[in-house]
C-alpha cells in the first residue's frame, strides 16, 4: 500500500550525481532499502503471552509473515499491557510499516493512537480481540471469534446435557472464573452465561476473573469451593483457567466429570489448543470445550493480500469453529435458529486437527 518508491528513487538519484566520496557512502547507506524494496512490512502488537491459546496465534503470525514469504515482521508484545502496545504501535507508524496488526489486551482507549495510524495513512487490521472506537474507520478490518456465540454455544450445550440427566434449571450451582476483565472474550463469554443464567434460572454463585491463566484459575477455583460448597458446574473462559480450576478440585477431594446426579463438578471451557485440555475433554474430564481457533496469520495475509491488490476487505471476519465432547449427550445444538453440531472428541479427531 503505502511504500516509499519516490523517496528511494530520490536517495538513488543524489547517489548517482554526487561526487565520488559522497557516492560511495551514499550508495552504501541506500543498497539495504533497495533489498528490501519489493518486502511488505507489518507490525505486529500482540498482547502477551498468558495462555497456549495466544501463543499459537504468535506463531501463526510468525510463520506466515517471513522474509521468504516476501514479508518483513516486526514482532512487539505487550505483556499485558496497553501501555506497551500504544507505545508498540507509535513505533510502527514512526517505522513507516506498511501494515499494522493489533491484538488489543482490552476493547477501550484505543481512539488516539489509532488516529495517529490513520493520518500515516497505514491500515490497522485487528485480531483475535475487539476494539471499540469513536469512528469506524480508525482500523480497516476485524477477523477474529464470536466469543459471544462462543459462550451460547457452550452454555446451550450445558442445558442439553443436563436434561438428559433430568438435572432442573435451579439444580446447576455455576462459578464463572472469567478471562481478562475488558477484553472481547471475557466479555462475549460472560454475557453468554449471564444470559442462559436468567433464561433457565441456573443458579449462578459467583464471577471472578483468572486472568487466562493457570496459576489465577487454580486460585480462583480454591476459593470458590470454599466460599460455596455446592458448587456443581465451572464455567472456565479458556483452558489454561480450566486446568488451574481441575488442580483445585482434585486437592478439594471433588470430582469432575459429566455425571451431574453422581456428584460431580462439570467443567466447560473454550480455546481447545493445550494438549492436556483436549485430553481431559477425551477422557470426560472436561465435559466440553468451545473451539476458538489460533491460526489468524494465513486470515491476515488474505486481507493484506486483498488490500495489496487495491481492493477492500470485509470489514468483520468471523472465524468458523468447533464445538468438542466426549460424550453423546448432545449432537448439535441450536442458536438463534442455526444448529451446530458437537463433533464427539476421539483420538483420530485429535490426530487430525491443525494445532
Amino acid at each position: 500500500m503505502k511504500k516509499n518508491y519516490k523517496f528511494l528513487a530520490m536517495i538513488l538519484a543524489l547517489a548517482l550525481a554526487g561526487g565520488c566520496g559522497k557516492t560511495d557512502k551514499t550508495e552504501t547507506k541506500a543498497e539495504p532499502a533497495a533489498e528490501t524494496a519489493g518486502s511488505v512490512t507489518v507490525g505486529f502488537s500482540q498482547l502477551g503471552a498468558e495462555s497456549d491459546w495466544r501463543n499459537a496465534n504468535t506463531e501463526s503470525m510468525r510463520e506466515t509473515f517471513t522474509a521468504a514469504a516476501g514479508y518483513n515482521l516486526v514482532f512487539e508484545d505487550g505483556q499485558q499491557k496497553q501501555s506497551k502496545q500504544i507505545t508498540a504501535i507509535r513505533s510502527f507508524i514512526q517505522q513507516n510499516v506498511d501494515y499494522i496488526v493489533l491484538a488489543p489486551v482490552t476493547q477501550d482507549g484505543w481512539d488516539s493512537v489509532l488516529m495517529e495510524a490513520r493520518d500515516a495513512d497505514i491500515p490497522v487490521i485487528i485480531v483475535d480481540r475487539m476494539v471499540d472506537v469513536s469512528v469506524p474507520d480508525l482500523f480497516t478490518c476485524w477477523v477474529g471469534s464470536d466469543f459471544y456465540l462462543e459462550g451460547q454455544k457452550a452454555c446451550e450445550w450445558l442445558y442439553r446435557h443436563a436434561a438428559t440427566q433430568g438435572v432442573r434449571g435451579h439444580d446447576l450451582h455455576i462459578v464463572d472464573i472469567q478471562g481478562t476483565l475488558g477484553s472481547s472474550a471475557q466479555i462475549g463469554r460472560t454475557r453468554g452465561l449471564e444470559e442462559y443464567c436468567k433464561r433457565y434460572g441456573w443458579d449462578l454463585r459467583g464471577e471472578t476473573s483468572g486472568d487466562f491463566t493457570q496459576a489465577k484459575g487454580r486460585e480462583v477455583m480454591a476459593q470458590m469451593l470454599v466460599t460455596y460448597n455446592n458448587v456443581n458446574v465451572v464455567y472456565c473462559e479458556n483452558d489454561n483457567e480450566a486446568l488451574g480450576a481441575l488442580e483445585a478440585i482434585e486437592a478439594a477431594g471433588k470430582h469432575a466429570g459429566g455425571d451431574l446426579q453422581a456428584g460431580d463438578i462439570l467443567v466447560v471451557s473454550f480455546d481447545g489448543v493445550n494438549e492436556t485440555a483436549i485430553q481431559y475433554c477425551l477422557d470426560g474430564t472436561i465435559g466440553c470445550i468451545v473451539e476458538c481457533n489460533p491460526l489468524h496469520g494465513p486470515r491476515v495475509k488474505s486481507i493484506i493480500d486483498t488490500l495489496e491488490a487495491g481492493q477492500m476487505p470485509d470489514k468483520l471476519e468471523y472465524v468458523s469453529e468447533t464445538l468438542y465432547s466426549s460424550f453423546g449427550s448432545v449432537d448439535s445444538v441450536s442458536i438463534g435458529g442455526e444448529s451446530y453440531p458437537v463433533t464427539i472428541l476421539t483420538q483420530e479427531v485429535i490426530d487430525n486437527r491443525q494445532y
